[in-house]
């Protein structure tokens, strides 16, 4: 089974994901996270985010791995430092890059060819797994994920945007995901829009439990009938 979520910075990708993983005990892989922890390399070497070639040499010789929700990029746990503002505010410096993209959907498809998944990220129906079962497109108003992005720097000890700026930053990051040459963010004609605005995280898992058990149903149904 292949399950594909996309949508925009802080509409609840990954917290939905994770959780529908649990629930279907499939193999949650965080898209997003193999983007940011380049970003922490890049950031970390000390190389300049114009470098391509540069960053693509480093992206083909980085090996990403996940373990109980932690993120190792060459054996290092780096789940909380691919978080911080300053990496959220350049990965989509590495995400526009061809060839960075090239090497880590041939990877992601690798995993999702070897066991069940899903994956959340910008472009997971429309280029990694245009065939997935399931495809889901989560969104929420700017300032709904401006909130919920504040608070969590709040929670992380992180008092140094204030809201107004979160928002600016969502918004810029939106332009980009949007617009960026390389498999921009895009709602495929046959995924599930689902607007998170004003929605708890139960509301939201059940709106798609409820599409993929349905689905489930109808299958052995039909294959009972025939």
């Amino acid at each position: 089974m292949q399950i594909a979520i996309d949508g925009p910075a802080g509409a609840g990708k990954s917290t939905i994901a994770k959780l529908v993983a649990k629930r279907y005990k499939i193999t949650y892989l965080d898209t997003g996270a193999m983007y940011r922890a380049i970003t922490w390399l890049i950031d970390h070497l000390q190389i300049d985010f114009k470098a391509t070639e540069e960053i693509i040499e480093q992206t083909k010789n980085a090996e990403i791995t996940f373990q109980d929700d932690r993120v190792f990029l060459n054996g290092q746990d780096v789940s909380k430092e691919i978080r911080m503002p300053k990496i959220s505010e350049h990965t989509s410096d590495i995400a526009k890059i061809k060839e960075v993209r090239e090497i880590l959907v041939d990877r992601q498809r690798k995993i999702a060819v070897q066991d069940s998944v899903i994956m959340d990220g910008r472009d997971i129906a429309s280029v990694v797994l245009p065939d997935a079962d399931y495809k889901f497109y989560l969104d929420a108003s700017v300032e709904e994920r401006g909130r919920r992005r504040y608070e969590e720097l709040l929670e992380k000890g992180d008092p140094s945007k204030s809201y107004e700026v979160v928002c600016q930053d969502i918004q810029q990051r939106d332009y980009y995901d949007r617009h960026r040459k390389e498999s921009p963010l895009i709602c495929t004609k046959d995924a599930m829009i689902i607007d998170t605005t004003g929605l708890n995280i139960s509301e939201v898992c059940e709106a798609i439990y409820s599409k993929i058990d349905e689905d489930k149903n109808d299958r052995s149904l039909l294959k009972r009938q025939n």
